[in-house]
């Protein structure tokens, strides 16, 4: 595993930092057992200060620059996800939809988000259910954050 520039504790685990070109480079839920990390570099404390302000006010919204990273596509389903306000939720097939695509299609890109909580895969969700999350579907502790997350943002129905 590459590094981190800063871990940030969170109530689930914690929140990896990485950071290239002076720009957020990924952002990565990890698991209790990994130990907070200060930040090191200033983009680093910016994006650890701005994840903790998210963390403590789910109406916190980022600014931070983002390295470019993904496809076209990719980045059309992302812009589509980032419009979705806190506290709504849409369902891939909705996504898809806006977008003449496929569930499946938005469900790849949502998994290949580099940037969770600055573009909120975490309001997408199956027709059905919660749906999967980080390219985890029945992964304990991924689907956990998503509870949290949607939770933490007021969405009932997810405890």
């Amino acid at each position: 595993m590459r590094a981190f520039d800063a871990v940030v504790a969170a109530p689930f685990g914690g929140i990896g930092v990485r950071v290239a070109e002076d720009a957020l480079a990924e952002l990565v839920y990890l698991p209790r057992s990994i130990a907070p990390l200060s930040p090191a570099s200033d983009i680093a404390r910016d994006a650890a200060r701005q994840v903790k302000a998210y963390l403590a006010d789910a109406d916190f919204r980022f600014d931070l620059p983002i390295l470019r990273r993904g496809t076209d596509f990719q980045h059309r389903v992302w812009g589509v996800i980032a419009a979705i306000p806190r506290g709504q939720t849409l369902t891939y097939g909705q996504v898809a939809r806006h977008l003449r695509s496929a569930p499946r299609a938005v469900g790849q890109a949502c998994g290949a988000n580099w940037f969770p909580m600055v573009i909120p895969c975490h309001r997408v969700l199956a027709a059905g259910g919660i749906g999967g999350f980080a390219r985890h579907d029945g992964d304990g502790f991924h689907l956990g954050v998503k509870r949290w997350l949607l939770r933490h943002e007021g969405v009932a129905g997810y405890g």
